[in-house]
């Protein structure tokens, strides 16, 4: 099983995550974040990946620490858990809807960190949830990842199905690159050897 726990306090969050690829889509979430807590709910499932994830922070404040600092220890740990990335697939992508949202997701597990991120929603909030966050989590992802990701809104009115879309198609993208290929098990997905 690839699987990775990372831990992570500081003076605006502390937090304990558990990632395993290989898993049946079980998620366990408590961020403080309703909003939130949703989405890795549906990034779980969608990805097949057990999720485990508890956060203390600074909420009293807004979930811009929270929603951050998840983004970076879920890349810590999908990083951790793929380790020398022998045998993965490396690219995918999918167009995914969501009721009248679509949203294109297209990843490289290349270990070089990109974010190319054009979402438009329609409202400044989701609930008590800023809009403005979701980027941030993916940016904060992609960086300890060491990911390429590209993210495009084609369509979309309502923006909890637009946020929903993204991370629906994040999660499905990721799993179909983190699969081992049966013919290449052995084989590191570059030229160079190495990712």
């Amino acid at each position: 099983m690839r699987t990775e726990t990372v831990k992570r306090k500081t003076n605006e969050t502390d937090i304990e995550l558990t990632l395993n690829i290989d898993g049946t889509g079980a998620g366990d979430i408590d961020t403080g974040c309703g909003f939130l807590d949703h989405m890795l709910t549906l990034f779980a499932a969608h990805g097949r990946f057990d999720l485990a994830v508890r956060c203390k922070g600074d909420t009293g404040v807004d979930y811009h620490h929270t929603v951050e600092d998840i983004g970076i220890c879920l890349g810590k740990a999908f990083s951790g858990a793929l380790g020398d990335m022998r045998g993965i697939t490396r690219y995918a992508d999918i167009t995914l809807p969501m009721d009248e949202a679509l949203v294109l997701c297209a990843v490289d597990i290349s270990g070089r960190s990109y974010l190319s991120c054009n979402l438009r929603f329609p409202t400044q909030k989701i609930g008590d949830f800023d809009t403005e966050l979701l980027p941030e989590f993916l940016l904060a992802f992609v960086r300890t990842s060491c990911i390429t990701l590209h993210i495009k809104q084609l369509d979309g009115a309502n923006s909890h199905h637009i946020a929903e879309a993204v991370f629906k198609a994040l999660a499905r993208t990721l799993s179909k690159a983190a699969v081992i290929n049966a013919s290449e098990v052995d084989r590191i997905p570059s030229t160079k050897g190495v990712l």
